[in-house]
């Protein structure tokens, strides 16, 4: 079977040759309706844009390249004025470590983000233009992925695992079981509350699967879903705040909040702050991930680190095993957490679960 061209995807949908190049380099100019036709028709056919000539002729970019959704924090954005390098986040992170190990290889690393409705599109197009894709917790169609993955190496980091492909997560579970087990032991808590993320975040729900293993341990009654959801931005944890702590709330407030990462958790200590409401004297608050910023705020936070550099290094590590064996069978990594027990859940900062 012949790999598909540019010509066969513009005879299918309908348009010129030059609408479908102007749909992976410049979608915005071309009409909606028309750019999912297009994009429809190349999906049918298998069809990934070509990239530059010397990739054309030699079968090789001397590029790998990384797809990561975009969480756009407004707030976080406002921080960097006085020090970019305090708010460096989870992407941030994963970025820095593969674009090391990818010059270590020798190759240039190209990276983009998306937002989930133009995941698929964005995916497609960088696949052109790269030897080896590395996908970040980013929700991807089946048939995106499964085209993408015939014609370049692909790895999955964080999320679920893809039947076929290279693999790499963190203990998301053992991460939050820790946690909160010590909040539930250690400081003798009983009411928390748990703020995930999206719904359709594996690594968010493995983080609530670990919040519910720790209730199981220590006999509370099992909590049947996240109390709260947020987009896993500084705003989401200010949102919380205001859902439990404002004056629509109904109930017991929580003794401690539990977030599935620290960008919320970020937001929620800001928040309780401007309300008068101590932490960790009247509420503890933990997160997850380890970002820089967790360790600058005041009070610290209590935050499970992960090893968001090492996920970059492992993608091109497995992406570069992939390229010099196309046949190997794929591999499943899981990388190690550590709890971090800082001031805000009223431990002294910098200390071990």
């Amino acid at each position: 079977m012949s790999t598909p061209t540019v010509y066969d995807v513009a005879e299918r949908a309908g348009v010129s040759i030059a609408t479908v190049s102007r749909v992976y380099r410049n979608p915005d100019s071309v009409r909606g309706e028309t750019r999912e036709r297009v994009l429809a028709s190349a999906r049918e056919l298998g069809y990934v844009p070509s990239g530059s000539a010397r990739g054309l002729a030699s079968r090789s970019t001397g590029v790998l390249g990384l797809c990561y959704p975009d969480f756009h924090d407004a707030e976080a954005d406002s921080a960097t004025a006085s020090d970019p390098g305090e708010v460096t986040l989870y992407s941030d992170e994963v970025i820095r470590g593969m674009e090391r190990a990818a010059r270590r290889h020798g190759y240039a690393l190209l990276i983009a983000s998306s937002h989930a409705d133009e995941a698929g599109a964005r995916l497609t197009e960088v696949a052109g233009r790269v030897d080896g894709l590395a996908v970040l917790a980013q929700a991807v169609p089946d048939e995106t992925l499964e085209m993408v993955a015939r014609r370049v190496p692909v790895v999955v980091l964080a999320g679920e695992p893809y039947d076929g492909l290279d693999h790499v997560k963190v203990a998301n579970f053992d991460g939050q079981l820790q946690i909160v087990r010590h909040l539930l032991s250690a400081h003798r808590l009983r009411r928390l509350a748990f703020v995930g993320g999206p719904a359709d975040s594996p690594d968010g729900e493995a983080r609530f699967l670990g919040y519910q293993a720790a209730h199981l341990e220590a006999g509370l009654p099992l909590p049947a879903e996240p109390d709260l959801r947020g987009d896993l931005t500084q705003a989401a944890g200010r949102q919380a705040v205001e859902a439990l702590f404002g004056a629509s709330a109904k109930g017991q407030r929580p003794q401690g909040l539990v977030f599935a990462n620290d960008q919320m958790a970020v937001g929620a200590l800001h928040a309780l702050q401007e309300r008068g409401i101590d932490v960790p004297g009247d509420i503890a608050v933990t997160g997850f991930d380890g970002i820089p910023l967790s360790r600058l705020v005041r009070p610290t936070l209590t935050t499970v680190l992960q090893p968001m550099g090492r996920l970059g290094v492992e993608a091109v590590e497995l992406l570069v095993a992939r390229l010099a064996e196309r046949d190997r069978a794929p591999e499943a990594r899981l990388l190690p957490v550590a709890a971090v027990l800082r001031e805000s859940c009223g431990c002294p900062a910098g200390t071990g679960a």
